[in-house]
C-alpha cells in the first residue's frame, strides 16, 4: 500500500492548522505552522486562496484524512462504510477512525503521534486480547484491550510518550505500570476533537 514520505510540517501548512503530525514539535516553537503562517510551494504572494463552498469542503476532507494518517482510496472506503451503517453519517465516519488500533495506541499514550504508532503496530509491539495484532488499520470494538509485548516493555519511545501524555480520553482507560490500554465503549462525538467539521465531507461526497 502507497504511503505518504513526504514532510509531515508541509501538511500542516498546507491545511492552515496544527494537525499534531509529530507529538510535541508540533507544541514548540520549532512548529512550521507558526514559523512559516502560509501555504508551502513556489508562488509571488503568500496569501491563501479565497475560500469557496468546495474548497472548504475538500480542505476538510484532506485535513481529516492527514490527522489519521489514510489515503484517499481507504477514507472513501470509511465513508462508503460510515454512510451504510445506521446514525449520523460524519459521526460514523469519524467513529471508524478514531476505532483503528494505530490511533487508539496515541490515544492511550504509548506513542507520540500517529505515524510513530503505526510504525509500533507494524513492528509487532502490541497484541490485541491477547493475540499479535500488527495491522494499523484494525478496528477495536468495545471491551477490546491492547497491551505492550513484554519483549517491548523497556522501549523508550512508550515510556517517555506515556511520560509526556496528558489525559486519556474517557473511552478508553491506561494502565501506565502494566502498559495495558482498554476500549470502554464506542467514542461519542462529545470525545472527538471538535475543531473537525465532518458534515462538510458529508457534503463533500454528496455532491
Amino acid at each position: 500500500m502507497a504511503v505518504y514520505h513526504g514532510p509531515r510540517c508541509r501538511q500542516c501548512r498546507r491545511e492552515g492548522v496544527k494537525l499534531m503530525l509529530k507529538g510535541e514539535r508540533c507544541a514548540s516553537e520549532k512548529c512550521a505552522v507558526d514559523r512559516r503562517p502560509f501555504p508551502p510551494g513556489m508562488r509571488t504572494t503568500k496569501r491563501r486562496r479565497s475560500a469557496t463552498e468546495y474548497n472548504n469542503q475538500l480542505r476538510e476532507k484532506q485535513k481529516i484524512r492527514r490527522i489519521y494518517g489514510v489515503l484517499e482510496k481507504q477514507f472513501s472506503l470509511y465513508f462508503e462504510i460510515a454512510s451504510r451503517q445506521s446514525g449520523v453519517t460524519g459521526e460514523n465516519l469519524l467513529r471508524l477512525l478514531e476505532t483503528r488500533l494505530d490511533n487508539v495506541v496515541y490515544r492511550l499514550g504509548f506513542a507520540p503521534s500517529r505515524s510513530s504508532a503505526r510504525q509500533l503496530v507494524l513492528h509487532n509491539h502490541f497484541t490485541v486480547n491477547g493475540k499479535k495484532v500488527n495491522i494499523p488499520s484494525y478496528r477495536l470494538k468495545a471491551g477490546d484491550s491492547v497491551v505492550v509485548k513484554q519483549k517491548s516493555a523497556n522501549l523508550a519511545l512508550i515510556h517517555s510518550s506515556l511520560k509526556a501524555m496528558k489525559e486519556t480520553p474517557d473511552w478508553l482507560t491506561v494502565d501506565k505500570v502494566k502498559l495495558a490500554g482498554q476500549v470502554v465503549r464506542v467514542p461519542e462525538r462529545s470525545s472527538i476533537p471538535s475543531d473537525i467539521q465532518e458534515q462538510l465531507v458529508v457534503e463533500l461526497y454528496s455532491r
